[in-house]
């Protein structure tokens, strides 16, 4: 199973654009009162290329893996908590397992390079390509091989699943930081505004944490590519989360993608194919310091803001009503004709 990558059509269609915002402005309702949730219809719409858009069988998917670097002190917590959450994802009591049951997404967590080996059972992958990235203040997180299995992976696993939209999730101690540095090397920005807390470092170790990020930035200063960054700076769930990103895209399934890690590998996707951005939904706006940069990078305006950190896919699960109010606002609202309903004179 090799990585390919395919070409990502734009999805621009006038004609559909036009059909849509005529139906949403017809609804029982003054001109444009929906506010934001009317552009979330239209953007369901095209992306799925219809006047009546539909979510079926949603997928929360949660890839999870170790990085090396979080060896140096980058993380308030130690790596163990990798495998002891996808433990607790798997028995149902993290918090996007309760989000993933309460909105009825089927969870699917991926191994995709954790440092334990798990007892197979439902709802887990075992798509382990190594037990942790490799150090990346020592040398590249992946080899290029490792990163294209990784994308490749993704793939495979996103082409398995059913449905018509995925919701990203994430699990790694350390993957902030490789987030972070992703940000700072394919937007050109400083490392210092693309670093935050992670899972709580105090103000001491977040200064630790940038010095050590910037030396880890000095080390790959050829890596400028986003494969080449991408490898450089690890995270096999982020690279497994590229490749869902861009076969997601490739299907025109409805991509809600949660926090800065899940947007950091949308990042990487849309540099190197940008028509992946017309198939995103972007949940929420994290409180992990580089978020809203990242954010800016993508142009996007997320749905929530929430102050939310954890990951996971939880602001995505949050998000996900925001879509099926939209999705049912297109499909079951009355307009003024069929309900009878006098419209607004002159």
């Amino acid at each position: 199973m090799m990585f390919e990558l395919q070409t990502i059509e734009d999805l621009h269609d006038a004609a559909l654009a036009q059909r849509l915002q005529h139906r949403l402005d017809h609804k029982t309702k003054p001109l444009g009162a929906l506010g934001r949730l009317e552009a979330l219809a239209l953007r369901l719409g095209l992306i799925l290329g219809t006047e009546a858009p539909a979510l079926r069988q949603p997928q929360m998917l949660v890839c999870a893996g170790d990085h090396g670097l979080a060896a140096r002190g980058v993380s308030a917590y130690p790596s163990d908590v990798t495998w002891q959450m996808v433990e607790n994802f798997l028995a149902g009591g993290a918090a996007v397992s309760v989000l993933a049951r309460q909105h009825g997404l089927a969870l699917t967590v991926v191994d995709c390079g954790v440092r334990h080996d798990f007892a197979p059972r439902e709802g887990l992958l075992i798509r382990k390509i190594a037990a942790g990235t490799a150090d990346a203040g020592s040398g590249p997180a992946m080899t290029d091989e490792q990163c294209r299995q990784a994308l490749a992976n993704g793939q495979a696993v996103l082409k398995a699943l059913p449905g018509n939209a995925v919701l990203l999730g994430e699990m790694g101690i350390g993957n902030t930081s490789a987030a972070s540095l992703l940000l700072a090397r394919l937007a050109g920005l400083d490392i210092a505004g693309c670093t935050g807390t992670g899972t709580g470092l105090d103000e001491a170790a977040l200064q630790r944490k940038v010095a050590v990020l910037g030396e880890v930035l000095a080390l790959h200063g050829a890596a400028t590519e986003p494969l080449a960054a991408l490898a450089a700076f690890g995270g096999f769930e982020i690279a497994t989360l590229v490749g869902v990103v861009l076969q997601a895209a490739q299907e025109r399934r409805v991509i809600v993608v949660d926090g800065f890690i899940a947007s950091a590998a949308v990042l990487v996707a849309q540099r190197l194919q940008p028509h992946v951005l017309q198939r995103c939904v972007f949940a929420h706006c994290s409180g992990e310091r580089g978020h809203a940069l990242m954010l800016a990078q993508l142009g996007a305006e997320p749905l929530l803001d929430l102050g939310l950190r954890l990951g996971e896919g939880s602001g995505a699960a949050l998000a996900w009503p925001l879509l099926d109010s939209a999705c049912r606002i297109l499909q079951e609202m009355a307009s003024f004709e069929s309900a009878g309903v006098s419209q607004r004179a002159g």
